[in-house]
């Protein structure tokens, strides 16, 4: 792996540990979701999100499979920089708190369901917001010592 990354950089990170820690645990919970999207036969979209998958399934099931893509993809980096490269991890705190906000924002104030029905993400975002803020708030902290 030596030269697919360069060498670690977290003895430059000055942020709260747990900021890291946190950072891993919300990589870790990218990739599994991710993988249910790409490796389940209906992408968890009828089978845990609870959506009908209507006239055009394949194109709802194609749907998630991409969006589990990138969600492998963004939880490999967050692992990647809770792991080797802590002095990232504000920053990715920060654009994960603008993802989480705006999908709490548009699953339940400007773009909600007809029908009322939130799948589990919705409310993973809504409760996620707060505790990236929190754990972004530490990783901006300097560490005693």
């Amino acid at each position: 792996m030596n030269g697919l990354l360069p060498a670690s950089t977290n003895r430059d990170y000055r942020g709260s540990p747990l900021a890291a820690h946190f950072l891993l645990l919300l990589g870790i919970g990218w990739v599994i979701p991710g993988m249910i999207h790409v490796f389940l036969p209906d992408g968890g979209a009828g089978v845990i999100a609870g959506i009908d998958l209507g006239s055009n399934p394949a194109a709802l099931i194609g749907a998630f499979a991409w969006a589990g893509s990138t969600q492998i993809a963004h939880g490999l980096v967050m692992i990647a920089i809770a792991l080797w490269y802590r002095p990232l991890v504000p920053m990715l705190l920060a654009l994960s708190l603008v993802e989480r906000g705006l999908l709490t924002l548009t699953a339940w104030v400007t773009k909600p369901s007809p029908t009322g029905h939130h799948p589990p993400e919705h409310y993973a975002s809504a409760l996620l917001v707060p505790l990236i803020l929190l754990f972004l708030w530490l990783s901006l902290r300097q560490r005693r010592g």
